[in-house]
């Protein structure tokens, strides 16, 4: 699992047919220990309502379909969870 922000959406008229009736969101993943962003941006499906501005959990790969309940829907990213806060203890580091 990862985290990211939710910086757009995207609409697509013509996709495959699996993913009818899935959000997808622009997830810009963030290092949390740094505050930088981590990566370039990613498209995730979104099973839970998040919403642009939002911090959120996202899993990749099996997990991200595994997350849509069809292993053969072709998403590589989902979000699984909005972020209320979050703690780290940067001493740990």
């Amino acid at each position: 699992m990862r985290i990211g922000k939710v910086i757009g959406n995207i609409w697509a008229t013509r996709k495959e047919e699996k993913l009818s009736g899935l959000k997808l969101l622009i997830i810009q993943p963030v290092n949390v220990v740094t505050d930088e962003l981590d990566r370039a941006p990613l498209v995730a499906a979104d099973i839970i309502g998040a919403g642009i501005g939002e911090m959120v959990i996202f899993v990749s790969g099996s997990s991200a379909r595994g997350a849509v309940g069809d292993m053969q829907t072709p998403v590589d990213a989902t979000v699984v969870g909005i972020v209320d806060d979050l703690e780290i203890d940067k001493s740990l580091i």
